[in-house]
Protein backbone atom coordinates (compact mmCIF):
# COMPACT_ATOMS: atom_id res chain seq x y z
CA UNK A 1 0.00 0.00 0.00
CA UNK A 2 1.46 3.57 -1.02
CA UNK A 3 2.26 5.56 2.49
CA UNK A 4 0.98 9.46 2.20
CA UNK A 5 3.57 11.55 1.67
CA UNK A 6 4.51 13.28 4.46
CA UNK A 7 3.45 17.55 5.05
CA UNK A 8 6.31 19.52 5.65
CA UNK A 9 5.72 22.98 6.57
CA UNK A 10 8.38 25.70 6.42
CA UNK A 11 7.26 29.11 7.93
CA UNK A 12 9.62 31.85 6.77
CA UNK A 13 11.57 32.42 3.40
CA UNK A 14 14.89 33.99 3.12
CA UNK A 15 17.94 32.10 2.97
CA UNK A 16 17.36 29.63 5.45
CA UNK A 17 13.24 28.35 4.19
CA UNK A 18 14.27 28.05 0.55
CA UNK A 19 17.96 26.27 1.18
CA UNK A 20 15.79 24.07 2.88
CA UNK A 21 13.37 24.11 0.30
CA UNK A 22 15.27 23.31 -2.49
CA UNK A 23 17.16 20.25 -0.36
CA UNK A 24 13.99 18.71 0.40
CA UNK A 25 12.29 18.77 -2.87
CA UNK A 26 15.56 17.74 -4.84
CA UNK A 27 16.57 14.67 -2.05
CA UNK A 28 12.75 13.24 -1.14
CA UNK A 29 10.43 15.39 -3.16
CA UNK A 30 8.71 12.53 -4.30
CA UNK A 31 7.97 11.26 -0.72
CA UNK A 32 6.88 14.38 0.58
CA UNK A 33 4.42 17.70 0.23
CA UNK A 34 6.32 20.57 1.04
CA UNK A 35 4.72 24.27 1.38
CA UNK A 36 6.22 27.23 2.27
CA UNK A 37 4.83 30.27 4.25
CA UNK A 38 6.42 33.80 3.85
CA UNK A 39 5.23 37.75 3.07
CA UNK A 40 6.33 39.77 1.09
CA UNK A 41 5.99 42.29 3.67
CA UNK A 42 8.41 40.85 5.92
CA UNK A 43 12.11 41.58 5.42
CA UNK A 44 15.09 39.42 5.60
CA UNK A 45 18.30 39.93 7.43
CA UNK A 46 19.72 39.16 4.10
CA UNK A 47 23.21 39.89 4.71
CA UNK A 48 25.11 36.92 5.09
CA UNK A 49 27.11 37.41 1.84
CA UNK A 50 30.14 35.53 2.56
CA UNK A 51 30.44 31.37 2.49
CA UNK A 52 32.40 28.48 3.31
CA UNK A 53 33.88 25.49 0.84
CA UNK A 54 31.33 23.23 2.03
CA UNK A 55 28.81 25.12 0.38
CA UNK A 56 29.91 23.65 -3.27
CA UNK A 57 29.11 20.16 -1.95
CA UNK A 58 25.18 21.37 -1.20
CA UNK A 59 25.12 23.26 -4.68
CA UNK A 60 26.18 19.62 -6.44
CA UNK A 61 23.56 17.94 -3.93
CA UNK A 62 20.83 20.02 -5.16
CA UNK A 63 21.80 20.24 -8.65
CA UNK A 64 22.56 24.45 -9.34
CA UNK A 65 24.80 24.72 -11.80
CA UNK A 66 27.50 26.82 -10.55
CA UNK A 67 27.95 29.36 -13.05
CA UNK A 68 23.98 30.15 -13.10
CA UNK A 69 24.52 30.75 -9.45
CA UNK A 70 27.47 32.89 -9.50
CA UNK A 71 25.84 34.95 -12.46
CA UNK A 72 22.49 35.47 -10.49
CA UNK A 73 24.06 36.42 -7.77
CA UNK A 74 26.30 38.62 -8.73
CA UNK A 75 29.06 35.99 -6.66
CA UNK A 76 32.90 36.26 -6.56
CA UNK A 77 35.04 33.71 -5.74
CA UNK A 78 36.06 33.48 -1.59
CA UNK A 79 40.23 31.58 -1.15
CA UNK A 80 39.61 32.89 2.76
CA UNK A 81 39.38 35.66 5.42
CA UNK A 82 42.19 38.58 5.21
CA UNK A 83 42.46 39.28 9.65
CA UNK A 84 43.57 42.76 10.07
CA UNK A 85 44.65 44.48 13.71
CA UNK A 86 43.25 41.22 15.35
CA UNK A 87 46.42 40.10 17.34
CA UNK A 88 47.80 43.66 17.42
CA UNK A 89 46.73 46.86 15.38
CA UNK A 90 49.17 46.67 11.82
CA UNK A 91 49.18 42.75 11.95
CA UNK A 92 47.37 41.30 9.17
CA UNK A 93 47.32 37.25 8.16
CA UNK A 94 44.85 35.17 5.89
CA UNK A 95 42.91 32.32 7.11
CA UNK A 96 43.09 30.71 3.66
CA UNK A 97 41.07 27.21 2.65
CA UNK A 98 43.70 25.64 1.08
CA UNK A 99 46.36 22.60 2.38
CA UNK A 100 49.22 24.13 3.67
CA UNK A 101 52.27 22.05 2.28
CA UNK A 102 52.37 18.49 2.48
CA UNK A 103 52.34 16.71 5.93
CA UNK A 104 54.00 13.52 7.26
CA UNK A 105 51.84 10.61 8.19
CA UNK A 106 51.65 10.70 11.88
CA UNK A 107 52.37 14.61 11.87
CA UNK A 108 51.58 17.74 10.38
CA UNK A 109 53.26 19.81 7.69
CA UNK A 110 53.45 22.83 10.73
CA UNK A 111 55.99 20.52 12.64
CA UNK A 112 57.80 20.21 9.68
CA UNK A 113 57.67 23.83 8.77
CA UNK A 114 58.65 24.78 13.01
CA UNK A 115 61.72 22.38 13.10
CA UNK A 116 63.50 24.34 9.51
CA UNK A 117 62.45 28.07 11.50
CA UNK A 118 63.91 26.94 14.29
CA UNK A 119 67.38 25.98 11.75
CA UNK A 120 66.57 29.39 10.35
CA UNK A 121 65.69 27.89 7.63
CA UNK A 122 62.35 27.99 5.25
CA UNK A 123 59.85 31.00 4.73
CA UNK A 124 56.60 32.05 6.18
CA UNK A 125 53.83 29.05 6.38
CA UNK A 126 51.63 30.94 3.79
CA UNK A 127 54.42 30.35 0.90
CA UNK A 128 53.70 26.69 1.05
CA UNK A 129 49.77 27.44 0.48
CA UNK A 130 48.74 28.01 -2.99
CA UNK A 131 45.33 29.21 -2.19
CA UNK A 132 46.69 31.85 0.32
CA UNK A 133 49.48 32.83 -2.64
CA UNK A 134 46.49 33.27 -4.83
CA UNK A 135 44.43 35.03 -2.50
CA UNK A 136 47.54 37.28 -1.73
CA UNK A 137 48.05 37.41 -5.85
CA UNK A 138 44.56 38.00 -6.18
CA UNK A 139 44.26 35.18 -9.09
CA UNK A 140 41.36 32.31 -9.67
CA UNK A 141 41.26 29.22 -11.57
CA UNK A 142 38.76 26.29 -11.73
CA UNK A 143 36.86 23.91 -14.07
CA UNK A 144 35.83 20.72 -14.09
CA UNK A 145 38.91 18.54 -13.23
CA UNK A 146 39.65 20.84 -9.76
CA UNK A 147 41.48 23.78 -9.57
CA UNK A 148 41.67 25.58 -6.11
CA UNK A 149 39.52 25.13 -3.30
CA UNK A 150 37.31 28.12 -2.84
CA UNK A 151 34.02 29.86 -1.58
CA UNK A 152 31.65 32.27 -2.43
CA UNK A 153 30.68 36.16 -1.74
CA UNK A 154 27.18 36.32 -2.87
CA UNK A 155 24.48 38.52 -3.10
CA UNK A 156 22.13 36.43 0.13
CA UNK A 157 18.81 38.20 -1.25
CA UNK A 158 19.20 36.96 -5.05
CA UNK A 159 20.07 33.46 -3.70
CA UNK A 160 17.14 33.21 -1.93
CA UNK A 161 15.46 34.18 -4.97
CA UNK A 162 17.49 31.56 -7.53
CA UNK A 163 16.44 29.11 -4.62
CA UNK A 164 12.81 29.92 -4.80
CA UNK A 165 12.76 29.05 -8.65
CA UNK A 166 14.49 25.95 -7.86
CA UNK A 167 12.33 24.66 -5.48
CA UNK A 168 8.88 26.04 -6.86
CA UNK A 169 10.07 23.93 -10.11
CA UNK A 170 10.40 20.99 -8.24
CA UNK A 171 7.41 21.29 -6.49
CA UNK A 172 7.05 23.25 -3.92
CA UNK A 173 4.07 25.47 -3.19
CA UNK A 174 4.33 28.77 -1.60
CA UNK A 175 1.87 30.70 0.19
CA UNK A 176 1.86 34.35 0.71
CA UNK A 177 1.25 36.25 3.94
CA UNK A 178 1.81 36.94 7.47
CA UNK A 179 1.19 34.00 10.62
CA UNK A 180 -1.11 35.14 13.02
CA UNK A 181 -1.20 32.00 15.09
CA UNK A 182 0.44 28.83 15.79
CA UNK A 183 -1.85 25.88 16.51
CA UNK A 184 -1.08 22.87 18.59
CA UNK A 185 -2.32 19.66 19.62
CA UNK A 186 -4.13 19.76 22.88
CA UNK A 187 -2.40 16.76 24.45
CA UNK A 188 1.06 16.06 22.51
CA UNK A 189 1.65 19.89 22.12
CA UNK A 190 3.08 19.27 18.21
CA UNK A 191 2.12 21.94 16.24
CA UNK A 192 -0.60 21.45 13.93
CA UNK A 193 -1.10 23.93 11.57
CA UNK A 194 0.10 28.26 10.91
CA UNK A 195 -3.07 30.24 11.04
CA UNK A 196 -2.87 33.37 8.26
CA UNK A 197 -3.75 36.57 9.11
CA UNK A 198 -6.41 36.11 6.53
CA UNK A 199 -7.99 32.83 8.27
CA UNK A 200 -6.07 30.26 5.67
CA UNK A 201 -4.86 27.54 7.83
CA UNK A 202 -1.60 25.55 6.38
CA UNK A 203 -1.56 21.99 8.08
CA UNK A 204 1.11 19.98 8.36
CA UNK A 205 3.18 16.88 9.83
CA UNK A 206 6.70 18.49 10.30
CA UNK A 207 7.19 22.09 10.48
CA UNK A 208 10.36 24.07 9.80
CA UNK A 209 10.90 26.94 11.79
CA UNK A 210 13.09 29.87 9.44
CA UNK A 211 11.53 33.11 11.01
CA UNK A 212 14.75 34.40 11.93
CA UNK A 213 15.92 35.68 15.11
CA UNK A 214 12.23 35.63 16.17
CA UNK A 215 11.77 32.16 16.23
CA UNK A 216 8.03 32.05 16.11
CA UNK A 217 7.81 28.25 16.35
CA UNK A 218 10.25 27.23 18.06
CA UNK A 219 10.59 29.70 20.92
CA UNK A 220 7.27 31.83 20.83
CA UNK A 221 5.26 28.85 20.59
CA UNK A 222 7.75 25.93 22.17
CA UNK A 223 8.97 27.80 24.63
CA UNK A 224 12.12 25.73 23.84
CA UNK A 225 14.94 28.21 25.48
CA UNK A 226 18.34 29.71 24.28
CA UNK A 227 21.61 29.38 25.86
CA UNK A 228 23.10 33.05 25.59
CA UNK A 229 27.12 32.94 24.69
CA UNK A 230 27.70 36.95 25.30
CA UNK A 231 29.82 36.07 27.86
CA UNK A 232 32.15 34.36 25.39
CA UNK A 233 31.35 36.27 22.51
CA UNK A 234 29.95 39.65 23.10
CA UNK A 235 29.17 40.93 19.71
CA UNK A 236 25.22 42.03 20.24
CA UNK A 237 25.06 44.67 17.00
CA UNK A 238 25.74 44.90 13.57
CA UNK A 239 25.26 47.72 10.89
CA UNK A 240 25.15 46.62 7.23
CA UNK A 241 25.81 49.29 3.97
CA UNK A 242 26.16 47.88 0.10
CA UNK A 243 27.90 50.63 -1.67
CA UNK A 244 29.14 50.52 -5.78
CA UNK A 245 32.56 48.74 -6.38
CA UNK A 246 35.58 51.37 -7.22
CA UNK A 247 38.46 48.60 -7.64
CA UNK A 248 38.28 44.86 -9.23
CA UNK A 249 37.27 42.38 -6.49
CA UNK A 250 39.68 40.64 -4.85
CA UNK A 251 39.11 37.01 -3.36
CA UNK A 252 38.98 36.78 0.17
CA UNK A 253 36.97 38.74 2.45
CA UNK A 254 38.37 41.47 4.98
CA UNK A 255 37.87 41.39 8.45
CA UNK A 256 39.57 44.04 10.13
CA UNK A 257 39.12 44.50 13.73
CA UNK A 258 38.51 48.27 15.67
CA UNK A 259 38.68 49.18 19.32
CA UNK A 260 35.34 47.32 20.12
CA UNK A 261 34.84 44.85 17.39
CA UNK A 262 35.57 44.38 13.56
CA UNK A 263 34.31 45.47 10.04
CA UNK A 264 34.01 43.66 7.21
CA UNK A 265 33.86 44.31 3.38
CA UNK A 266 33.09 41.51 0.77
CA UNK A 267 33.33 42.53 -2.64
CA UNK A 268 30.71 41.00 -5.34
CA UNK A 269 30.62 41.86 -9.08
CA UNK A 270 29.16 44.75 -9.09
CA UNK A 271 29.04 46.26 -5.34
CA UNK A 272 30.67 45.73 -1.70
CA UNK A 273 28.79 44.50 1.00
CA UNK A 274 30.13 46.51 4.01
CA UNK A 275 29.33 45.92 7.81
CA UNK A 276 30.60 46.98 11.53
CA UNK A 277 30.01 44.35 14.19
CA UNK A 278 30.73 45.32 18.25
CA UNK A 279 29.54 45.50 21.27
CA UNK A 280 27.14 48.01 22.52
CA UNK A 281 28.77 47.93 25.93
CA UNK A 282 31.83 49.47 24.79
CA UNK A 283 30.66 51.89 21.33
CA UNK A 284 27.60 53.55 20.70
CA UNK A 285 25.12 52.64 18.25
CA UNK A 286 25.81 56.31 16.44
CA UNK A 287 29.52 55.75 16.75
CA UNK A 288 29.32 52.34 15.19
CA UNK A 289 27.49 54.02 11.84
CA UNK A 290 29.90 57.06 11.67
CA UNK A 291 32.65 54.92 11.71
CA UNK A 292 31.50 52.48 9.18
CA UNK A 293 30.78 54.66 7.07
CA UNK A 294 33.65 56.87 7.45
CA UNK A 295 35.77 53.40 6.15
CA UNK A 296 33.88 52.83 3.46
CA UNK A 297 34.23 53.95 -0.52
CA UNK A 298 31.74 54.14 -3.54
CA UNK A 299 28.26 55.21 -3.75
CA UNK A 300 25.73 54.19 -0.83
CA UNK A 301 23.48 52.03 -2.66
CA UNK A 302 21.63 51.19 0.90
CA UNK A 303 20.92 53.01 3.83
CA UNK A 304 23.05 51.43 6.55
CA UNK A 305 20.78 48.64 8.27
CA UNK A 306 21.05 48.06 12.13
CA UNK A 307 20.58 44.38 13.16
CA UNK A 308 20.67 42.93 16.96
CA UNK A 309 21.69 40.05 18.00
CA UNK A 310 22.77 37.26 20.75
CA UNK A 311 25.12 34.78 20.06
CA UNK A 312 24.22 31.72 21.61
CA UNK A 313 21.99 28.67 20.42
CA UNK A 314 18.74 26.88 20.75
CA UNK A 315 18.73 24.87 23.55
CA UNK A 316 16.92 22.07 21.11
CA UNK A 317 17.47 22.44 17.73
CA UNK A 318 14.22 20.05 16.85
CA UNK A 319 11.76 19.91 19.67
CA UNK A 320 8.09 18.11 19.16
CA UNK A 321 7.37 18.01 15.35
CA UNK A 322 9.56 21.47 14.47
CA UNK A 323 12.87 21.92 13.67
CA UNK A 324 14.85 25.13 13.32
CA UNK A 325 17.33 26.37 10.70
CA UNK A 326 19.21 29.50 10.30
CA UNK A 327 18.88 32.33 12.69
CA UNK A 328 16.09 31.10 14.84
CA UNK A 329 18.17 28.09 15.45
CA UNK A 330 20.96 30.83 17.23
CA UNK A 331 23.61 32.73 16.11
CA UNK A 332 27.31 32.74 15.84
CA UNK A 333 28.45 36.07 14.65
CA UNK A 334 29.82 36.05 11.05
CA UNK A 335 33.60 36.50 11.69
CA UNK A 336 34.64 32.80 9.48
CA UNK A 337 31.30 33.29 7.64
CA UNK A 338 29.56 29.84 9.14
CA UNK A 339 25.26 30.64 9.02
CA UNK A 340 24.81 29.65 5.52
CA UNK A 341 26.95 26.47 6.03
CA UNK A 342 24.85 25.90 9.37
CA UNK A 343 21.59 26.55 7.27
CA UNK A 344 23.04 23.70 4.74
CA UNK A 345 24.36 21.27 6.89
CA UNK A 346 21.02 20.99 8.90
CA UNK A 347 19.21 20.55 6.64
CA UNK A 348 20.98 18.16 5.43
CA UNK A 349 21.40 16.13 8.31
CA UNK A 350 16.92 16.82 8.58
CA UNK A 351 17.53 13.86 4.87
CA UNK A 352 19.84 11.42 6.76
CA UNK A 353 17.32 11.45 9.83
CA UNK A 354 13.64 12.03 8.63
CA UNK A 355 11.01 11.15 10.81
CA UNK A 356 8.96 9.12 8.50
CA UNK A 357 7.33 6.94 10.97
CA UNK A 358 5.59 8.16 14.16
CA UNK A 359 7.77 8.14 16.92
CA UNK A 360 10.86 10.26 16.06
CA UNK A 361 12.14 10.36 19.99
CA UNK A 362 15.86 8.74 19.20
CA UNK A 363 15.76 10.65 15.63
CA UNK A 364 15.27 13.92 17.08
CA UNK A 365 17.86 13.44 20.49
CA UNK A 366 20.55 12.44 17.60
CA UNK A 367 20.01 15.22 15.57
CA UNK A 368 20.53 17.94 18.58
CA UNK A 369 23.44 15.69 20.16
CA UNK A 370 24.79 16.66 16.43
CA UNK A 371 23.97 20.34 16.35
CA UNK A 372 24.71 21.27 19.84
CA UNK A 373 28.38 19.76 19.29
CA UNK A 374 28.96 21.24 15.77
CA UNK A 375 27.46 24.91 16.95
CA UNK A 376 30.22 24.31 19.90
CA UNK A 377 32.81 23.76 18.16
CA UNK A 378 32.57 27.08 15.77
CA UNK A 379 31.73 28.64 18.76
CA UNK A 380 35.34 27.96 20.15
CA UNK A 381 36.63 28.92 17.17
CA UNK A 382 35.62 32.01 16.75
CA UNK A 383 36.44 32.65 20.10
CA UNK A 384 39.63 32.13 19.57
CA UNK A 385 39.90 35.16 17.75
CA UNK A 386 39.20 37.32 20.43
CA UNK A 387 40.94 35.59 22.92
CA UNK A 388 44.22 35.34 21.55
CA UNK A 389 45.45 38.53 21.38
CA UNK A 390 48.17 40.91 22.74
CA UNK A 391 45.76 44.14 22.12
CA UNK A 392 45.32 46.21 25.41
CA UNK A 393 44.35 49.19 23.78
CA UNK A 394 40.93 49.73 24.35
CA UNK A 395 38.33 48.47 27.09
CA UNK A 396 36.90 46.41 24.78
CA UNK A 397 40.42 44.01 24.16
CA UNK A 398 41.15 44.10 27.74
CA UNK A 399 38.05 42.73 28.54
CA UNK A 400 38.63 39.97 25.51
CA UNK A 401 42.02 38.73 26.58
CA UNK A 402 41.02 38.33 30.01
CA UNK A 403 37.72 37.08 30.02
CA UNK A 404 37.13 32.94 30.83
CA UNK A 405 37.27 30.50 27.78
CA UNK A 406 35.19 27.07 27.50
CA UNK A 407 36.98 24.03 28.62
CA UNK A 408 37.31 22.88 25.49
CA UNK A 409 38.79 25.92 24.21
CA UNK A 410 41.28 26.20 26.87
CA UNK A 411 42.71 22.77 25.63
CA UNK A 412 43.27 23.26 21.81
CA UNK A 413 45.10 26.46 23.16
CA UNK A 414 47.19 24.71 25.98
CA UNK A 415 48.12 21.63 23.32
CA UNK A 416 49.39 24.35 20.97
CA UNK A 417 51.47 26.55 22.99
CA UNK A 418 52.45 23.50 24.71
CA UNK A 419 53.46 21.27 21.35
CA UNK A 420 52.36 23.34 18.44
CA UNK A 421 49.75 20.39 18.43
CA UNK A 422 46.55 20.93 16.43
CA UNK A 423 43.90 18.64 15.53
CA UNK A 424 40.68 18.12 13.58
CA UNK A 425 38.00 16.26 15.84
CA UNK A 426 34.84 14.10 14.56
CA UNK A 427 32.46 17.04 14.95
CA UNK A 428 34.47 19.95 13.79
CA UNK A 429 34.49 22.06 10.79
CA UNK A 430 37.64 24.09 10.81
CA UNK A 431 40.61 21.42 9.43
CA UNK A 432 43.68 21.89 11.00
CA UNK A 433 45.17 23.75 8.46
CA UNK A 434 42.33 26.28 9.47
CA UNK A 435 43.27 26.41 13.55
CA UNK A 436 46.87 26.78 12.64
CA UNK A 437 46.63 29.37 10.42
CA UNK A 438 44.36 31.22 13.18
CA UNK A 439 46.49 30.38 16.09
CA UNK A 440 49.52 31.65 14.32
CA UNK A 441 47.79 34.40 13.24
CA UNK A 442 46.84 35.56 16.82
CA UNK A 443 50.72 35.22 17.78
CA UNK A 444 49.91 32.09 19.99
CA UNK A 445 53.87 31.13 19.71
CA UNK A 446 54.52 26.98 20.51
CA UNK A 447 57.16 26.13 23.23
CA UNK A 448 57.54 23.30 20.92
CA UNK A 449 57.05 21.21 18.40
CA UNK A 450 56.88 17.33 16.91
CA UNK A 451 60.70 16.29 16.10
CA UNK A 452 59.98 13.92 13.11
CA UNK A 453 61.62 16.67 11.13
CA UNK A 454 64.84 16.97 13.24
CA UNK A 455 65.74 13.48 11.81
CA UNK A 456 66.47 15.13 8.24
CA UNK A 457 69.80 17.02 7.82
CA UNK A 458 69.45 20.58 6.57
CA UNK A 459 69.82 20.13 3.38
CA UNK A 460 67.15 17.45 2.97
CA UNK A 461 64.44 20.11 5.25
CA UNK A 462 65.64 23.02 2.94
CA UNK A 463 65.32 20.85 -0.12
CA UNK A 464 61.57 19.51 0.83
CA UNK A 465 60.79 23.14 1.49
CA UNK A 466 61.64 24.49 -1.57
CA UNK A 467 60.42 21.30 -3.34
CA UNK A 468 56.88 22.38 -2.57
CA UNK A 469 57.24 26.52 -2.63
CA UNK A 470 58.54 25.93 -6.41
CA UNK A 471 55.30 23.75 -6.88
CA UNK A 472 53.39 26.59 -5.37
CA UNK A 473 54.66 29.55 -7.40
CA UNK A 474 54.69 27.16 -10.62
CA UNK A 475 51.34 26.90 -10.16
CA UNK A 476 50.46 30.35 -9.35
CA UNK A 477 51.89 31.57 -12.50
CA UNK A 478 49.83 29.87 -14.46
CA UNK A 479 46.59 31.21 -13.28
CA UNK A 480 44.59 33.92 -14.61
CA UNK A 481 43.70 37.23 -12.55
CA UNK A 482 40.51 36.65 -10.23
CA UNK A 483 38.76 39.68 -12.34
CA UNK A 484 39.98 37.98 -15.61
CA UNK A 485 38.53 34.41 -15.01
CA UNK A 486 35.12 35.64 -13.70
CA UNK A 487 34.60 37.27 -17.27
CA UNK A 488 35.02 34.85 -18.76
CA UNK A 489 33.75 31.81 -15.84
CA UNK A 490 30.77 33.76 -14.75
CA UNK A 491 30.25 37.61 -15.27
CA UNK A 492 26.73 38.50 -13.48
CA UNK A 493 23.30 39.06 -15.06
CA UNK A 494 22.51 42.55 -15.98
Amino acid sequence: MEQPKVKVVIAGGGTAGWVAAAALAKQLGPLLDITLVESDQIGTIGVGEATIPTQRTFHTMIGLDERAFMRATQATFKLGIAFENWAREGDRYVHSFGTIGKSPWMTHFFSVWAEARARGLGKDLGAYCLELRAAEESKMYTDEKGGLNYAFHLDATAYAKLLRTLSEGAGVARVEGKIDRVEQNAESGDLTALVLEGGERVEGDLFLDCTGFRGLLIEETLKTGYDDWRHWLPMDRAIAVQTSATEPPVPYTRSIAHDAGWRWRIPLQKRVGNGIVYCSSFLKDEAAEARLLGAVTGERLTEPRPIRFVTGRRRKAWNKNCVTLGLSSGFIEPLESTSIHLIQIAVTRLIKLFPFSGDASALRTRFNEMAAVEMERIRDFIILHYRATERDDSPFWRHCRNMEIPGSLAERIALFEESGYAYQGPEDLFQVDSWVQVMLGQRLVPGGHHRMAGMMTDEQLAGALSGIERSVERALGQLPSHEDFIARYCPAQG
